[in-house]
């Protein structure tokens, strides 16, 4: 599975979805997430008031390594398949998703490597993206 942002902030935010999507991510084989994700986490959780900056990144970085969760790394295919994301859910576009940068590179993400993304929230489920929460 690929974890979005939103999933972790959740979890680490102890969120009421939190421990549904812990239980998700113990049964998943594997489990993905990016350095945009990661950055959008910490920005999220920085706006919760998660302490400093460096703070919300050790938060990230636990939570990583203690769910097995790989940082996979941003290619020109993502980038790709991201911008086709945008094109047909983005901001802008006319769509209900209404998917945002981080949204884009998450769908990217999961579309490219054929496994479900683990979300919370509208914005995904307006979108043809395989759900690891169904």
């Amino acid at each position: 599975m690929f974890v979005d942002a939103s999933a972790m902030v959740a979890i680490i935010a102890r969120e009421p979805e939190a421990e549904a999507l812990t239980v998700r991510l113990e049964e998943a084989r594997t489990r993905y997430t990016s350095a945009v994700a990661v950055l959008e986490t910490v920005m999220a959780l920085r706006r919760l008031g998660t302490g400093t900056v460096a703070q919300a990144e050790h938060l990230v970085r636990q939570l990583l390594e203690s769910a097995d969760i790989e940082e996979v790394a941003i290619t020109g295919r993502e980038a790709t398949a991201a911008i086709a994301a945008y094109a047909r859910y983005g901001k802008g576009q006319g769509h209900r998703a209404q998917l945002n940068l981080g949204d884009c590179f998450a769908y990217a993400c999961a579309s490219t490597r054929n496994v479900p993304l683990l979300f919370i929230g509208n914005d995904f489920s307006q979108t043809d993206i395989v759900s690891a929460t169904a």
